[in-house]
């Protein structure tokens, strides 16, 4: 029996769309219960928007998939007019005269009591849960984590920080109980060797 190789084409195409919407969905509703099971992360109390908003440099992480070859990677925000925080975060892909990469995802602050509990979105509509689990008096420095301790972020107001600063914002992700073995120090030029 003779079949139509467009319809044949589309069908497996459907069927290919209908596994990866399952496989997401298991992912994203097994990430969702494995947090419940979580003991809560720290988080700070009261975050001024204003304040945080501008340049931060990446210091170390865990990170995603994204920015595992990140070198002088800096997230810049800035907050819209209707509460939306814009973001941008920028990195030199495998080496300091690597490729310029830029990614564009959108915050959403979700606690308005603290403004210290955002959704972080990449992809319309899901927004990855983004903590700002720590920050100092003078809103240089500040961690960011999620709830599962999948990923975190070391993040400076300048790209680099002393010893003594280091080890205290890695004994801070280690007690919220992250794997610290996991942590990647990212290479930061400092300013004045930037082009």
């Amino acid at each position: 029996m003779k079949t139509d190789g467009n319809a044949t084409r589309g069908s497996n195409i459907k069927t290919a769309i209908g596994i990866m919407f399952m496989g997401l969905s298991a992912v994203f509703w097994g990430g969702c219960q494995s947090m419940s099971k979580m003991e809560p992360i720290r988080t700070e109390s009261q975050v001024n928007l204003e304040r945080f908003m501008g340049d931060w440099y990446v210091i170390a992480a865990i990170p995603i998939f994204l920015e595992k070859n990140a070198y002088n990677g800096l997230e810049h925000y800035e907050l819209a007019e209707d509460g939306r925080i814009l973001t941008t975060y920028t990195y030199n892909n495998k080496g300091f005269d690597g490729e310029l990469k830029e990614h564009n995802p959108v915050g959403f602050v979700r606690d308005d009591g603290s403004n210290a509990i955002w959704g972080m979105q990449f992809i319309w509509p899901i927004k990855a849960e983004y903590r700002i689990v720590y920050l100092d008096d003078d809103y240089t420095e500040t961690i960011i984590g999620r709830t599962k301790r999948d990923y975190v972020w070391i993040m400076a107001r300048e790209p680099i920080i002393s010893d003594e600063s280091y080890r205290k914002l890695v004994g801070i992700v280690e007690e919220e109980g992250y794997d610290i073995s996991k942590l990647r120090k990212v290479p930061q030029q400092p300013l004045a060797e930037r082009s």
